[in-house]
This record gives structure tokens, sequence and C-alpha cells, in this order.
């Protein structure tokens, strides 16, 4: 019986299981006197945003992580550093595109610096497991880091060494290049504060974020 039940749990908390996610709620629409002004005012505060992007695993996992960062104010899923273009989900879960599920992170660096989210990189995830986080296995789950810049190349490999000291077993994370970003389809954005009462949110998500003492 014992057995029997950590199959079933292994199946309920592995992210490719659920490819059939709800769809993010709409939101309410502006009045039109007021678009205008908004829209401006989002156009000035992303243009001073930066971005990062990580393979941490699942990115509903990631996801729901960065999110919850002071500073953070917005976080996607996509697919990073295959051989195919315009991968899906189906595509990449194969294991055959090359792809990564990441997450790209667009924050303020006034607030939050990229110091500070490659700290929450290591911390949220196990990057001593080649192509593994937990149930999900296969090299669409690789630790990863997409470097932007070579201030952040530079950052992510003082990162990883310093790190390092933190783990006995060695790390296998890439510190690669940044290739082209490729945003997952709509029900894989929002994916936790759209389907808390899934499994894999309830099993895997939230114990994560309470671990973290993010929720």
């Amino acid at each position: 019986m014992l057995t029997i039940f950590c199959v079933l749990l292994a199946m309920l908390t592995s992210c490719d299981k659920y490819e059939n996610g709800l769809e993010l709620s709409s939101t309410e629409t502006l009045q039109a006197n007021d678009a205008s002004s908004l829209n401006v005012n989002k156009q000035q505060a992303d243009n001073d945003l930066q971005t990062a992007t990580f393979g941490v695993g699942c990115f509903w996992c990631v996801e729901a992580v960065f999110e919850m960062l002071t500073g953070v104010s917005k976080v996607e899923s996509g697919y990073m550093g295959g051989r195919t273009e315009n991968p899906d989900y189906r595509s990449i879960c194969t294991g055959q595109t090359g792809h990564a599920e990441v997450v790209r992170i667009y924050y303020n660096p006034d607030r939050i610096s990229f110091e500070t989210l490659l700290s929450w990189f290591w911390r949220s995830h196990d990057p001593t497991t080649l192509n593994r986080q937990g149930a999900d296995v296969g090299t669409q789950y690789r630790s990863v880091i997409f470097y932007e810049s070579e201030e952040q190349k530079t950052a992510a490999l003082a990162s990883k060494l310093a790190a390092q000291e933190s783990f006995a077993d060695p790390i296998v994370t890439e510190i690669t290049p940044m290739a082209i970003f490729y945003e997952a389809e709509d029900y894989h954005q929002g994916y936790f504060q759209a389907n808390r009462t899934a499994p894999y949110c309830q099993f895997v998500i939230q114990p994560k974020l309470k671990k973290l003492e993010l929720e």
C-alpha cells in the first residue's frame, strides 16, 4: 500500500501531469478617460525595469516564488536554450528540443538587486541534481542562469562559488548566455494564483513557499 501511495503522490506532484490548467481570469476594463494616463505611467515604469532569466525546474514553482518578492514587477513563464524555433509545452516535455522551462523576471533594480535575485535562485531549488527537481525529471527541468550582460555573468559566477559552500554535492547549474525567450502558453502564466486548489499547488508549491517564508 505504501508503494502505491508513493507512486500516486509522485504523479500528483509532477509538473507535466497538469498540462490543461485554468486560463487566467480577465481583468476589469479601465475607463477610457483613465486608460491613457495609466498606459503612459506603465510605459515609464516598464522602461525602468531590468530582466533576469532563470531555469529552476518546473516554472509553476519558480514563478510563484519570484512574484512574491518586493521589487519584482512581473514574472513570465517560458522556454529558452533549445535547438528548435517556437517550441510549445508538448514538444519541450519530450526532452528533444533542448529547451529549459524558465522564468523571465522583470524587476526594479532600485528596489531589488540582481544579486538578491540570485540568492533566491539558490534558495528555491536543489542545484546539485542534474536535470531533475523533485518528481520532475528531464533536461527541460535543468538548473540554469541565462545571463544578459557581462555584469550578470560575473555576478552569477561569483554567487555560484559562494553558494557551493552550502551544498555537500557539486552544483551543476549552467551559466550561459541568454537565448531567445519563447513565452509559454497562457494557461501556464500565473498558474499558482489561478489554481491554488490543484494538487501540484497544494503538495509542491505551497509547502515550498511556506519553507521560504513567503506565504
